[in-house]
């Protein structure tokens, strides 16, 4: 499967409110959104049609988190009718606006992509969806941080060791995209801050002069799931309610982590979260069934 078929297939499964893509360039990609979108570009190009209520930025990623209320496009104004009649939350203007699926392919070099996901990760909730492209590459030239081919990915592919290093609370599925993968982000912690503390500890490591060291697993595409099987697992249909209704992190965050472990560990058994199904304890408590992929 290819990586803008993934991607549609991603924004249904998904049921995504809203949408965030760093890295326009042409707009193939951001021609597949159909809700509220923020695009990020300091020089796009867009040739293809556009679907959705779209604000373009021109400028870099950085300067747009700067600014004071960067999600302002999708936040909506006081009329909640009109709202509604934008795609919006009827009273999404007095609620922390937190991104449901973002989709980053921006600059190609390591300390970009982990800012932008930083940054995201900001702006996300533990039933956020985050995508990066290019984190399989096919080859050490394809990955070097001097471009010298045609098809690149630059060295990106790092930000997958460095959050299962710093950050184990994260589930990270590697998606086995063509032509050169894509790394699945859920449990985002807006509140967690050991990326930024940590930040120049990881430049030191990973911000290192070509010929990069890209790892065997890496190039062999070990451990990445079939796109397919990472689609079709069970919790994406109670994903989007439990979303939408705002369960808490401190409900809903632990079973779908499990869920997501099955599929990240390439199982053919899938959980299936249903946070419909109560205990004892919690009435909101999510549950889990399994079945056969």
């Amino acid at each position: 499967m290819k990586r803008h078929e993934f991607l549609r297939e991603l924004h249904k499964v998904s049921a995504n409110r809203n949408y965030l893509e760093i890295g326009v360039n042409d707009g193939r990609s951001l021609r597949l959104s159909r809700v509220p979108s923020i695009a990020v570009d300091p020089a796009f190009k867009v040739v293809s049609e556009l679907k959705c209520d779209v604000h373009l930025v021109k400028a870099t990623s950085d300067d747009f988190f700067a600014r004071d209320n960067p999600l302002a496009h999708l936040k909506g104004g006081r009329h909640p009718l009109r709202n509604l009649r934008r795609g919006r939350s009827p009273i999404g203007h007095w609620r922390r606006t937190t991104l449901d699926l973002s989709f980053i392919d921006g600059m190609h070099l390591f300390e970009y992509a982990l800012r932008d996901f930083m940054n995201v990760e900001k702006h996300s909730d533990w039933s956020s969806v985050i995508v990066l492209d290019d984190m399989l590459p096919r080859s050490v030239d394809e990955a070097a941080r001097d471009r010298h081919t045609t098809a690149w990915t630059g060295d990106v592919y790092k930000i997958t060791e460095v959050l299962a290093r710093y950050r184990p609370d994260l589930v990270t599925v590697l998606v086995d995209t063509q032509p050169t993968g894509q790394l699945v982000i859920f449990g985002a912690d807006p509140d967690n801050t050991v990326l930024h503390d940590k930040y120049d500890e990881i430049m030191t490591e990973y911000k290192v002069p070509d010929p990069q060291k890209v790892p065997e697993a890496i190039l062999e595409r070990a451990g990445a799931v079939p796109p397919e099987a990472l689609l079709e697992a069970g919790f994406w249909r109670a994903l989007a309610p439990a979303r939408n209704r705002g369960l808490p992190r401190r409900v809903g965050w632990e079973p779908l982590r499990r869920a997501l472990e099955q599929v990240g560990g390439g199982a053919r058994t899938v959980e299936r979260w249903t946070p419909e199904r109560a205990t004892r304890h919690d009435p909101q408590q999510s549950a889990f069934g399994r079945r056969t992929a």
